[in-house]
């Protein structure tokens, strides 16, 4: 696959300098006003000011110049308006206005987590010592973005221009709801819903495994108990662990670990999934906000 990373996102907030105060307690480090880092993707986060909150970009990192003239051709073949900025492809999503951007970029090169060294029934890994995942040092860094989740009033639209004109592969469905689409070896960096208007319904952030994704939340929640909207839980579609919190503009935001990985085509099958396994393995119940967040009627009526 030429593409292989989410490099960064811009996102749309009426008040991002109370938006920026979330994602810094969330773990990423501001850099520079409204711009946020994860440990391993650098940049990855930009806040906007606007009326309402959406995904204005979404940033894409290919392999090589070539990958970038093949896109730009794909883009123009399907239909829409392509833009060539400094040594980026730039091509906007009809339906959301979801400005897509394409530069050249380094594949990660990401160094493994601490090991937790877990104990199960008839294979122990630790003796006569506390975890060591007890003891972990200061809060917890996001290792990077993982994947970006938009609601479009045309999701079919949305889909077909990800996968025909970008080059994105799908690795599962709800049918006629929502697609799990990649543009790297993990399960999915981006899911497209569909919804009775464009938003954005939630960000995700990688974290080392699932002590990480607790810490992280329960640091959060500490400061801002009212952020809670929907974890401990594990997915079944990606089998990634999560804990989704709730940022002050209503973007949800989400830690995860244990994320599927993809390297052969040929050997993952994508599957359609219309029941509960569409949401998740384990957890709480699904709060109707995550279906439907509080502010959508707002969002609706524009």
């Amino acid at each position: 696959m030429a593409l292989h990373r989410l490099t960064q996102i811009s996102v749309a907030v009426p008040d991002p300098v109370a938006v920026a105060a979330f994602y810094r307690d969330f773990g990423l480090t501001e850099t520079g006003p409204g711009v946020l880092a994860t440990t391993d993707g650098g940049e990855q986060l930009r806040l906007v000011a606007a009326p309402r909150r959406r995904l204005v970009e979404l940033g894409l990192g290919a392999d090589d110049p070539d990958d970038l003239d093949r896109i730009a051709a794909d883009a123009a073949a399907w239909g829409a308006p392509v833009a060539r900025q400094g040594g980026a492809v730039v091509v906007t999503e009809p339906v959301t206005a979801t400005r897509v951007v394409v530069t050249v970029a380094p594949r990660y090169r990401l160094a493994p987590g601490p090991d937790a060294h877990l104990n199960h029934p008839g294979a122990v890994s630790r003796v006569g010592a506390r975890s060591p995942v007890l003891s972990r040092p200061g809060p917890v860094r996001p290792r990077k973005l993982g994947h970006v989740v938009i609601g479009s009033p045309e999701q079919a639209t949305t889909q077909r221009f990800f996968l025909d004109a970008i080059g994105f592969k799908v690795s599962d469905e709800i049918p006629g709801i929502a697609a799990f689409l990649r543009c790297s070896t993990e399960h999915h960096n981006l899911l497209v819903q569909d919804a009775p208007v464009t938003y954005l319904h939630h960000t995700s952030w990688t974290v080392d495994d699932v002590d990480d994704v607790g810490r992280a939340a329960k640091a959060v929640l500490d400061a801002r108990p009212d952020a809670h909207v929907w974890g401990l839980g594990r997915h079944y579609v990606g089998s990634n662990f999560f804990w989704y919190l709730r940022d002050p503009a209503g973007n949800f935001a989400e830690y995860h670990s244990d994320m599927d990985v993809i390297v052969d085509d040929e050997r993952w099958e994508p599957g359609a999934f219309a029941d509960a396994r569409a949401l998740y393995a384990w957890g709480p119940p699904v709060p109707a906000s995550f279906l439907a967040p509080d502010d959508l009627a707002e969002l609706v009526a524009g």
